[in-house]
């Protein structure tokens, strides 16, 4: 790693030019009156041979922190978003809730108001200079970051960079915040260095030996074991690891509110997506990085089961509530933390017939995938179904496509049997989501199909006219499949749940979840260069699909499928 003095630059060229020795490859910007230095730095920095971030304009917040976390999914290292001030701060918490809940690392920056009123290059020229200063501009979102932290001093302006980086990538990951007001930025830097090289992840601390010694001797004399994971394969370890170990210590694995391709479903010891009847007879429970690994309120392991839960943050801290039974809490990444385990039980005696569970769980998993594959032989004889569309999209994509879903996919129909290939949105639930992330995975893998399957009323949360025009300005093509049910789904079901039998059951429970009428969600698409069609009739959903992945494939234009449904 070398050092390097500069003579004069500005604060910001030193601090893009950090970012980019540190590995960050795109800045997402909605930019405002404190970007002016870092617009000269860019134009300055254009003929050198510094890496930099890659400047991407996004016309909307929410749409850029979307788009830095679907990156950061697939590349495993944190990018940088830069907003404006306050107002651009607020409309990024949505977003930053979303990564902080997914143990997602990223750089969230944002100007603030310049310190001078007058005499300074960089002082306060406009009247929002007074207006947009807060006391605590961070406040905001404090609670949703690891750390924020502010350019004072433009001699800081490389350090800045990499403390921010460093403490988003410390065991568990997740968001940085950092402002940098416009005059600091403009500010001439005398003898900041910056530092050559990836920025180097600090190091996870590695899993307590007794603790893995005692999770291995349960897993092993456990006659009715279960692993509950939604996260374990965010790592291509995780997913290795896990595979390994429940192959071959016969330990069902049901992947419950999955985030990622924990385990390929057509994996063996693959039972399903929800725990209910395995977890009801379950003697010894391993959890892996899963926050809520089931409802208390509707089901939970039997008395005397034991449970384990394994993760960067077993016990989640950063809940105010979550009092899950604990036997047993690990802190280590599933990776590691799953080898260790495999390894330990490798050494014991085992507490029951493994070939004859793995035979029995096998058996069980095949006659699963089977029932499901009855519920979509046909097309469904009246409206379009979930299952239907998902089952229609798992049949079309390849297996090294790329789905990014928002709750509506039904992934039993969809089955992704290879790491990497489906990723849901975080456990926080902030809407607006999936678009964006389709498009920063789609920055991340140019060469392979990516699908964003949203509800419509994550799409309208979605900030569509902005998702859609930095589809077609920064060359993005990807597939969105809207679930059209003209209804906030989410907002009905808990209704009908709750009062079943209630005055608002007896009117179908619409109230305030009724998004009819529905917009022609396909001219959005079209507005903007892309392929858009309306589907409603069962039959006609396979077609559609195939056209529409040929305009994204070969076209190289965005499509959108509106398939309006019932669910």
């Amino acid at each position: 790693m070398n050092d390097r003095m500069e003579a004069s630059p500005s604060a910001a060229e030193i601090f893009l030019r950090q970012l980019g020795a540190a590995g960050v490859d795109w800045l997402f910007a909605n930019g405002g009156t404190d970007f002016p230095p870092i617009v000269e730095a860019y134009a300055k920095l254009a003929d050198s041979n510094h890496r930099l971030p890659r400047p991407m304009t996004v016309p909307h917040e929410n749409a850029a922190v979307a788009m830095a976390h679907g990156a950061t999914m697939l590349l495993g290292r944190p990018q940088a978003v830069m907003v404006h001030v306050n107002v651009g701060t607020a409309n990024t918490i949505n977003g930053v809730l979303n990564a902080a809940r997914d143990q997602t690392p990223m750089l969230v920056l944002a100007g603030r108001t310049p310190y001078a009123e007058h005499g300074r290059h960089g002082a306060r020229t406009r009247n929002i200079h007074w207006a947009q200063e807060m006391f605590d501009q961070a406040g905001m979102l404090r609670e949703a970051v690891k750390w924020d932290g502010e350019l004072r001093d433009p001699e800081q302006a490389a350090d800045l960079g990499r403390r921010a980086l460093s403490i988003a990538m410390a065991s568990p990951r997740g968001p940085t915040y950092a402002t940098l007001p416009r005059d600091t930025l403009a500010a001439p830097v005398r003898r900041a260095m910056v530092k050559d090289g990836p920025l180097p992840a600090p190091a996870s601390p590695p899993p307590d030996p007794d603790a893995i010694a005692q999770a291995a001797a349960w897993l092993a004399q456990a006659e009715r074991p279960l692993i509950i994971t939604a996260a374990a394969g965010r790592t291509r370890e995780g997913f290795d690891a896990l595979s390994d170990l429940a192959d071959r210590h016969a330990l069902p694995v049901v992947s419950f509110t999955p985030r990622f391709v924990n385990l390929a479903a057509d994996h063996p010891m693959h039972q399903g997506y929800e725990p209910g009847p395995l977890l009801a007879e379950a003697d010894c429970v391993l959890v892996v990085d899963t926050d809520a690994p089931w409802i208390p309120h509707l089901e939970g392991p039997p008395e005397g089961c034991r449970v384990i839960h394994l993760g960067p943050d077993p016990l989640f801290a950063r809940y105010p509530m979550r009092s899950f039974p604990t036997d047993l809490a690990i802190t280590a990444d599933p990776g590691p933390g799953l080898r260790a385990i495999a390894a330990a039980m490798a050494a014991l005696p085992a507490g029951a017939d493994i070939a004859a569970r793995h035979a029995r769980l096998r058996e069980r998993g095949t006659a699963q995938r089977a029932a499901w594959a009855a519920q979509v032989a046909e097309p469904p004889a009246g409206a379009i179904t979930p299952e239907w569309i998902s089952h229609c999209l798992g049949q079309a994509l390849e297996d090294d496509a790329i789905v990014v879903n928002e709750y509506p996919l039904r992934q039993a129909f969809c089955p992704r049997t290879r790491w990497g290939s489906f990723y849901g949105q975080s456990t926080a639930g902030g809407l607006g989501w999936g678009f964006g992330a389709a498009l920063g995975a789609k920055l991340a893998a140019p060469d392979r199909l990516v699908v964003a399957t949203l509800g419509d009323g994550a799409y309208v949360f979605n900030n569509p006219a902005a998702c859609h025009w930095v589809s077609q300005a920064h060359g993005l093509p990807v597939l969105v499949i809207v679930f059209n049910n003209r209804m906030y789904g989410a907002v009905r079901n808990s209704t009908l749940a709750m009062y079943r039998d209630g005055a608002a059951a007896a009117r179908g429970g619409t109230l305030l979840a009724d998004l009819s009428p529905a917009p022609a969600f396909e001219a959005y698409a079209e507005a903007s260069g892309g392929y858009g069609e309306k589907v409603s009739d069962p039959a006609a959903r396979p077609g559609a699909l195939l056209r529409a992945i040929r305009a994204v494939t070969v076209e190289r234009r965005q499509a959108l499928l509106n398939v309006v449904c019932d669910y």
